[in-house]
């Protein structure tokens, strides 16, 4: 937390994927910084905050999001800020439609949704704050599943859009994308029986630190108050996303020789 604790005091904000890693991890900080917080997530949440309501649901649902905002408003007031954090990996490879549904619904089509619902709000009052959580993925590309890549190169673009749109009416976007953060996610891919979601999962491990989900909260939350768009919490990236535009062609060669190179 920076050293102005209360620097969210009388926001109200909804954390989404909020049972664990990030977004339990966003959801804590927002409360310490004064925050009234809706924290949603697929199951039930064992532990939220004191003092932020918790409540379970899919939120790639419209409905589902239509409640968590009735929730946050009923209980808060208006929503500030909405933070996209769930995400869902994919299977390795290019996937089954069933699959597709699942990832895009989760991690690309829940931020339009949700966007839809509170932007016009936040235009109107002049003031609001949307934090979509892109993944590395969502700037470079995720080896071993395409569901994972083209979902969150699809919430980065969507979440550029938005700014580009809506910045100069009040609204305000912060795009996270990290690499490896120690979180459910990332644990559950390394202890796959699936060799190929393992090598995927250590494409990304072996690119940089596994960060502690706290410090990229509180990253994240840093570059919120300040107004940033993209936060990177590994510098590795922006060295890796450089690279790729000036040398497109090298940096795929370089990811295929990467991939070859991981085993089982």
């Amino acid at each position: 937390m920076s050293d102005d604790v209360r620097r969210f005091a009388g926001k109200v904000a909804i954390v989404t994927g909020a049972a664990g890693g990030i977004g339990a991890a966003l959801a804590a900080e927002l409360v310490a910084g004064g925050a009234r917080v809706v924290a949603v997530d697929l199951g039930e949440i064992a532990s939220p905050p004191a003092g932020a309501v918790a409540l379970a649901g899919d939120v790639g649902d419209t409905g589902v999001i239509e409640e968590t905002i009735a929730l946050a408003e009923s209980q808060f007031g208006p929503v500030d800020m909405y933070f996209a954090n769930a995400g869902v990996m994919g299977s390795s490879g290019i996937g089954t439609e069933e699959e597709w549904e699942l990832g895009l619904g989760v991690n690309f089509h829940a931020h339009v949704r949700a966007a839809r619902l509170l932007v016009p709000g936040w235009v109107e009052r002049g003031s609001g704050h949307f934090v979509p959580t892109a993944s590395a993925a969502g700037l470079l590309t995720q080896v071993g599943s395409a569901i994972y890549s083209v979902s969150k190169h699809a919430a980065e673009s969507f979440a550029e859009w938005l700014s580009v749109t809506y910045g100069d009416q009040g609204v305000g976007v912060t795009c996270l994308c990290p690499m490896g953060v120690d979180t459910p996610l990332v644990r559950t891919a390394e202890a796959s029986s699936d060799p190929a979601e393992r090598r995927a999962i250590r494409a990304v491990t072996a690119s940089g630190a596994v960060l502690r989900a706290d410090d990229v909260a509180r990253q994240t939350l840093d570059a919120v108050a300040k107004g940033e768009f993209l936060v990177l919490p590994h510098p590795e990236v922006r060295a890796m996303w450089v690279n790729r535009a000036k040398d497109t062609d090298r940096w795929l060669s370089g990811m295929r020789r990467m991939q070859a190179g991981l085993g089982d």
